[in-house]
């Protein structure tokens, strides 16, 4: 039997899946992630935007022109938000939420139980919902600790759909990040930030129980509450710790935080970065930034402007704000025209490339270490530790690999591979210590 688990969305969705591939496959399922002819197919939704969910329900349609006669299973977040659209389709004999995906595997173990099909979006708190371990891509794992979110912010839906914070125990999860064998292992969920299991242990325990772990450790985007110096003790405890934090900003100015429900100030923010320096000295920090809220004004989109060089981002995503039905700021706010989210995307963006570029330039002639991810046009391609894009004129085997920085390329850094060039291409870093 074929089966095809398509994905829309975040990385939680995407790693999810991977879980749903993994027990498919146990049952005997050959599995892809592409739309192509199959028996069955999973639609994992999303509901972050209006188009997202315009885009789960297309899948649909464009599965059953591969085979118009195949089973369809819908879950994800767009299903949870409203089901009737997915469940008015023929073809689609089952639609489950984002609470409990695992009943996916339920059903398909079950040869299709009538009993179990149907519209079943589970109602109030649900415990966290375990699931095998993702297919691993070997150069790069995921593993989910949590999910839910508390923190509703106004422009946010998904704790709606999603539910409360709800954690791993942390035995399950440390076992899987200490088993992976992939050179990298990012630990992800819906508020990595919240994580506490049902025993009080939380981040910074999990990365206790973790630091001499093979695999280098990454984590997924996180809030301000967590930046704390147990916590930072934590990682720098870990041996393999990869020193990038996506530090959620939103917006650089306090008023729009607040109508935001962001619970800090920019001073807040700023103080948590710096105590990230001061133990992580070259830490990339990486953010998200949502310009045209409905109370941004001009001086408030300014104030985002100057955080981006002030807070000395790696890296910034930035997103014009899309209305969501049924969050606080949709019901509160009109929104504002197209024309100015836009132009204000545009003047961030700038912004924000402008301080990556000054970011990597600090590591030219220095040493990093590459996770190889693939072979393209004569450079082996793949991130440092720092998350910094490496290009590498030569094909690496998929290990860590320390490599000396020759300059900016593309949309990263050149470099070399240390151990092959070692006398020709002494970084200049290690140059002027021995002088």
């Amino acid at each position: 039997m074929k089966a095809v688990v398509f994905t829309l969305g975040c990385k939680v969705n995407d790693v999810e899946s991977g879980s749903l591939i993994r027990g498919l496959e146990k049952l005997g399922y050959t599995v892809s992630r592409e739309l192509e002819p199959a028996d069955l197919y999973i639609v994992n939704t999303c509901a972050v935007t209006a188009e997202a969910e315009h885009k789960s329900r297309q899948a649909i349609s464009k599965a059953l022109k591969f085979n118009p006669h195949a089973k369809v299973l819908v879950c994800g977040c767009a299903s949870e938000k409203n089901p009737a659209p997915f469940a008015k389709r023929e073809q689609v004999v089952s639609v489950t939420g984002a609470k409990r995906k695992g009943k996916i595997l339920e059903i398909a173990a079950s040869g299709f139980s009538e009993e179990l099909l149907g519209v079943k979006i589970d109602g109030g708190e649900k415990p966290y919902d375990e699931m095998p371990a993702p297919e691993c891509l070997k150069t790069r794992a995921f593993v989910k600790i949590q999910d839910g979110c508390n923190r509703f912010c106004s422009y946010c839906v998904i704790p709606y759909l999603r539910g409360r914070s709800r954690s791993r125990l942390l035995e399950s999860a440390a076992k899987e990040i200490s088993d992976s064998t992939a050179q990298e292992t990012v630990v992800t969920g819906i508020d990595v930030s919240s994580y506490l299991d049902e025993k009080g242990r939380d981040l910074a325990d999990l990365l206790l129980a973790v630091k001499d772990a093979d695999t280098r450790i990454r984590l997924g985007s996180i809030e301000v509450s967590l930046i704390t110096e147990r916590f930072l003790e934590a990682a720098k405890a870990v041996k393999k710790f990869a020193p990038q934090f996506h530090l959620s900003l939103q917006s650089g100015s306090d008023k729009v935080l607040k109508s935001m429900n962001r619970h800090y100030t920019r001073a807040e923010y700023l103080e948590k970065c710096a105590l990230i320096y001061r133990y992580f000295s070259d830490a990339a920090i990486t953010t998200d930034i949502i310009v045209g809220f409905p109370t941004e004004t001009e001086e408030d989109f300014l104030d985002s402007l100057r955080i981006v060089e002030e807070a000395g981002f790696a890296q910034i995503h930035a997103f014009p704000y899309s209305p969501r039905e049924g969050t606080n700021a949709w019901k509160k706010y009109e929104d504002i025209p197209a024309a100015v989210k836009k132009d204000r995307l545009r003047r961030l963006l700038k912004k924000g490339a402008e301080e990556k570029r000054k970011y990597v330039e600090k590591f030219i002639g220095r040493t990093l270490e590459i996770v190889p991810e693939c072979f393209s046009d004569g450079y082996t391609e793949g991130y440092s530790e720092n998350y910094i894009r490496l290009y590498i004129p030569e094909k690496l085997e998929k290990r860590l690999t320390r490599v000396c920085v020759e300059d900016l390329f593309r949309d990263g850094l050149k470099a070399v591979c240390e151990e092959e060039n070692n006398e020709k291409t002494k970084c200049r870093g290690e140059k002027n210590e021995a002088e």
